[in-house]
């Protein structure tokens, strides 16, 4: 027997009435010995009654009868109320769509939807239970036809930025979860099982990732690569507006599917400078694709208004409406693909308030954030793949489509389909090698001279340009890190200026300054901020960062790190002279700030320069305020106010080029006096031969998460009690 039958067998008005007889006599058995205290009983049948009764020593005949009424009027009630049960329940697991629960019980998805008062039958979750009406015989509606169901499949990418081969040609290495080449892929895996899948990509596609060394193509290798992937659409992004018009208008010439976005018109009128949609037809069902961009290109490109000369961005919600009022009656399924994070900027509309405002969309496909997620907001599906390649999203869009022609969405599943793991497509490698040496070649390129080594010693204790103990970058000041806050300080003209070491190992090595060395200073593509920030709270910065270092105890002989805090999340000052005394505990270490030989003071309000990123850092710590920034790098520069590129451009300009390490030595770690213990140089040599290990976090992400112990080490035999004989 099938699962639908034993089903339906199981929930027959003949099981229903056994199991509500069943209920009744349980039901009578636990009241009387409930009540009755637990004394002894014996259980009789009493025929007139049809029910169990129990027999007791102790009670008497009246009160038995009084007890036999009650349980009659308990059953009684416990069988109505059992009229209106739901005959089962069922558990919602991942990729479950509500018209395929409701077949499988032999109903319809609107039924079970009333059943259940899901205000949006297309929005259940995994774990979400539903219970299942039970449907009797005469109210079962004669058998419709049956419905024939499309699986529309939507693949989208977003945020490429220049990315075929799976590299990072700022920093010359390869970047495993990247690229147009592991896209294609998947696309060619989908297209075996959906022949008529649609490709869309949500802009930002021919910028960065020296992507600019091939703009004097006819044809971008960036499109070039999205029509070998035969894509449909491709709805620009603002970085599309970094160059000339006439760049971009060979691109979308150049591009041999729809290039879309509803909210770009031609200055004065109402004619769009593209299309604003188009109309697919996939398998019999008409899919509208809208495509918009975020409209705030005339801030970003304030500085090269020729980029957007004789164009104009319409806000999102008003350039939807219009797009979705010419719509009407053209389309089964409705598909935006925007180049819009999911929160909105400067006022404007993000993905989610769109979706608020406009269920009719049944997917929208977004970009911008460089977010990875899946979501629904309003009954419509949202989905976003990262950045770079990170993952290809998939929309599998149900719809049904009845003998009459009419089609209805019943569901959309979606997904971000990862590249870390996947295969490069071999002939998207070849056809585009020579975008990937070319590029290789220029990372190398050299712009400028290291006159000497900036840390001497990257290990602090073997001396090695691999750290395995301490990394002197983060016990000491170093050249490196004030070169850094030195170029930050110059561009937002701030009192104060912080910076992380990213890497343990980071240096600036005597010899050529090649383009890619910029990474060797400045790993992340991080902006620069200023902001304004009062006294107390930039000490109290400054304390969150000192907590990196774990508290001192007698005997130790090295400086360890808190295994809970990233190395990225220590910020080191410059523009402030303090030390830090580890001997005391987090948020009491900060010992005698001051600021041009001033103390700092509480209510005064200093220029604060710090990355993008840090900013984020201290809006979370409520140590400033949105509207506290003053300045942003991505504003004046874009792309090239990328923090590593400014830093090139600043010693090119006040250095001719040429690096020259200098170190003003403003903080130092105090309250240690066992670091210069007399016999710490027998624990180094300890350290150097391998015979101790400072131990790491147990996820391996931070290292020196101990503080090596000369008394420890004397307790456990490996040092001798005495200093050895000279």
């Amino acid at each position: 027997m099938g699962r639908n039958s034993t089903l339906l067998l199981c929930y027959s008005p003949f099981f229903t009435l056994l199991k509500t007889r069943l209920i009744f006599r349980l039901t009578i058995l636990f009241y009387y010995v409930k009540l009755d205290g637990f004394e002894r009983f014996d259980i009789l049948y009493d025929e007139k009654f049809n029910v169990l009764l129990s027999k007791t020593t102790q009670k008497s005949h009246k009160e038995v009868n009084m007890k036999r009424r009650i349980a009659i009027l308990l059953s009684l009630i416990l069988l109505l109320s059992s009229v209106s049960a739901s005959a089962a329940q069922y558990e919602v697991k991942k990729g479950d769509v509500l018209w395929k629960i409701a077949r499988m019980y032999g109903m319809d998805y609107q039924t079970l939807a009333k059943h259940n008062k899901l205000k949006n039958p297309h929005l259940i979750f995994p774990g979400q239970k539903l219970d299942i009406p039970e449907v009797k015989a005469e109210e079962k509606k004669p058998e419709e036809p049956k419905a024939n169901v499309k699986d529309i499949v939507i693949l989208g990418t977003a945020d490429l930025h220049g990315r075929i081969y799976p590299y990072d040609y700022a920093q010359d290495s390869p970047d495993d979860d990247a690229g147009l080449a592991k896209i294609s892929t998947l696309v060619k895996e989908e297209r075996k099982s959906h022949p008529n899948l649609l490709l869309v990509d949500a802009g930002d596609t021919v910028q960065d990732n020296s992507a600019e060394l091939f703009n004097d193509l006819e044809v971008h290798p960036m499109i070039q690569c999205l029509n070998a992937l035969d894509a449909d659409v491709w709805a620009i992004g603002n970085h599309e507006f970094n160059f000339s018009m006439d760049f971009l208008n060979k691109n979308i010439k150049g591009f041999e599917g729809a290039v879309l976005s509803t909210n770009v018109y031609k200055e004065g009128t109402k004619e769009r400078y593209i299309d604003g949609y188009k109309v697919f037809e996939v398998d019999g069902v008409k899919v509208a694709v809208i495509g918009l961009v975020t409209p705030h290109v005339p801030i970003w490109e304030a500085s090269t208004p020729s980029h957007f000369e004789g164009l104009e961005f319409m806000k999102t919600i008003e350039a939807l409406g219009l797009a979705i009022d010419e719509l009407k009656g053209k389309y089964d399924v409705l598909v935006g693909v925007f180049h819009l994070g999911p929160d909105g900027e400067y006022g404007d509309a993000g993905v989610n308030k769109v979706a608020e405002t406009y269920p009719q969309f049944d997917l929208i496909v977004g970009g911008h954030s460089h977010k990875m997620y899946t979501s629904e907001v309003n009954g419509v599906a949202l989905i976003e793949p990262g950045r770079y390649g990170q993952a290809l999203a998939k929309a599998d869009i149900k719809v049904e489509v009845m003998p009459d022609g009419t089609k209805k969405v019943l569901g959309v599943t979606t997904e971000n389909l990862s590249t870390k793991e996947v295969e490069s497509d071999p002939a998207i490698l070849e056809q585009f090698k020579f975008v990937h040496d070319k590029s290789v070649e220029d990372a190398n390129v050299i712009v400028g001279e290291v006159v000497e080594d900036y840390i001497k010693r990257v290990d602090y204790i073997t001396g090695e340009a691999t750290v395995t103990t301490m990394p002197t970058a983060q016990i000491e000041d170093t050249a490196l890190l004030d070169l850094i806050n030195e170029v930050q300080k110059a561009y937002t003209g701030a009192d104060v200026s912080s910076a992380a070491a990213f890497r343990p190992d980071m240096n600036l090595v005597k010899g050529d300054f090649k383009k890619k060395n910029a990474a060797d200073i400045y790993k992340y593509p991080n902006t620069l901020v200023g902001v304004k920030i009062t006294g107390e709270n930039l000490k109290k910065y400054m304390e969150w960062s000192a907590s990196y270092y774990n508290t001192y105890k007698p005997g130790d002989v090295t400086v360890s790190f808190n295994k809970d805090i990233r190395g990225y999340n220590y910020d080191m000052f410059t523009g402030v002279d303090y030390k830090i005394d580890i001997s005391k505990e987090p948020g009491s270490r900060i010992t005698n700030p001051t600021i041009d030989g001033k103390p700092i003071v509480d209510d005064k309000v200093y220029k604060l320069a710090v990355n993008n990123y840090r900013l984020g850092t201290l809006l979370k710590l409520e140590l400033v305020k949105e509207e506290d920034k003053y300045y942003d790098s991505y504003d004046e520069y874009q792309d090239n106010g990328r923090i590593r590129t400014l830093i090139g451009e600043y010693v090119k300009k006040t250095y001719d080029g040429k690096f020259i390490p200098k170190v003003d030595n403003n903080w130092e770690i105090i309250g240690a006096p066992d670091l210069m213990h007399p016999r710490r140089e027998e624990v180094y040599k300890l350290l150097i031969d391998g015979t101790i290990v400072i131990p790491m976090s147990e996820d391996k992400r931070t290292r020196n998460v101990k503080s090596i112990n000369i008394f420890e080490l004397i307790d456990e035999g490996i040092l001798p009690a005495e200093v050895p004989a000279a």
